[in-house]
């Protein structure tokens, strides 16, 4: 009996124990080492890809907008819109009744002047066939009479000219193509007042020629000086997936864009009419080999409205290094700034991490 109360007092004391507030004791004597709550990597350099992704647009070869050089009611309409055109085809008559007034006047004074010319000639040829007799008639008569022959003869060709002038201007009335294409755009009907616009004023028509188009891609400042102009480009237009294209490059603006990039174009066949001009395409341009450039993780990338920058982290202190974006995927960016191949920065950087901060 002794023996069990023993027992049952063990056994007591040990679940009082074990139901206390004490917590176990770490044995181990190991204190856990302070972390740098700041994740770095390096600036990685690489080769660039022997083509680089852009994105590109067709236009027509060839565009017009079509406006009258007179005043003048629309008084016939050939075509309309979609309608395919040759060049010199008659697209539009116009009319001007003030016009053919003028032609008249015209006219009439170009008549009266030549019958003058034509009177003052005669009448100077009677005074060189009299003067053949002494003293018939004077020197100064016959002076007169030539000169005034040689004014007639000049305002006769004055107002013909101002004939020629005024039927030019009536020739303006008719309005013809002047290239093969389509009309894309109709802006006028039958009866409408039209007159000579300003390029921002609205065309009578809009002409473009779509058998052959321009494929305008603008490479990035960059990338200018590192595009192969001796390869082929490839392009796959977006309305028309899975049927990639390739052409040489045709030609390139040799400037730059207000925003720093370079036009490029690729002059694009259109033998089915399947391309309209507006269509977007990914184009994949070829880079010269042994072109190099430096990457980091999209993460280390601090965008704000004033700038990009890198936090990059020397002895121990950040610094921010200003960077212009390139090529990005889907986990890291090409970079341009004051930046080494290996320089040491922080892969999640954040605009919360000030300047010249202690990384231990």
């Amino acid at each position: 009996m002794k023996y069990k109360i023993i027992l049952l007092a063990a056994v007591a004391t040990l679940f009082a124990a074990c139901s206390g507030n004490e917590k176990p004791v770490d044995l181990t004597g190991q204190k856990k080492a302070a972390t740098n709550p700041y994740q770095t990597g390096t600036v990685a350099e690489k080769a660039l890809s022997s083509y680089t992704r852009l994105p590109g647009q067709l236009k027509p070869f060839n565009e017009v907008n079509l406006f009258p050089k007179v005043n003048g009611f629309v008084k016939n309409l050939y075509v309309d819109r979609g309608s395919i055109v040759k060049k010199g085809q008659l697209l539009v008559t116009l009319e001007a009744p003030e016009m053919e007034s003028q032609l008249q006047a015209a006219n009439s004074r170009y008549l009266q002047a030549q019958e003058n010319a034509v009177a003052s000639k005669e009448k100077y040829q009677r005074l060189n066939q009299a003067a053949a007799e002494p003293g018939s008639v004077s020197p100064l008569d016959i002076d007169n009479a030539l000169s005034r022959m040689k004014a007639d003869e000049a305002m006769a060709n004055s107002e013909k000219s101002n004939v020629e002038a005024v039927k030019t201007m009536k020739g303006y009335l008719q309005i013809y193509a002047p290239f093969d294409g389509m009309i894309v755009q109709r802006n006028i009907s039958p009866g409408a007042l039209v007159s000579p616009g300003k390029s921002t004023d609205q065309p009578m028509l809009i002409l473009q020629d779509i058998s052959k188009l321009r494929l305008e891609v603008y490479v990035p400042e960059d990338y200018v000086d590192k595009v192969d102009l001796s390869k082929s480009v490839t392009f796959t237009f977006n309305a028309l997936p899975g049927q990639p294209q390739t052409a040489k490059i045709s030609r390139s603006a040799n400037e730059l864009s207000t925003l720093h990039q370079e036009a490029i174009e690729i002059d694009v066949t259109n033998k089915s009419n399947m391309l309209k001009p507006g269509m977007y395409a990914e184009v994949q341009v070829p880079m010269l080999s042994g072109a190099k450039s430096l990457l980091v993780p999209n993460s280390a990338i601090v965008r704000s409205t004033e700038h990009k920058y890198v936090i990059a982290v020397n002895n121990g202190k950040t610094s921010f290094v200003d960077v212009k974006e390139g090529l990005a995927s889907h986990d890291s960016t090409e970079i341009f700034g004051m930046l080494k191949p290996g320089e040491k920065i922080i892969l999640q950087a954040n605009d919360e991490i000030k300047q010249s901060e202690d990384i231990h």
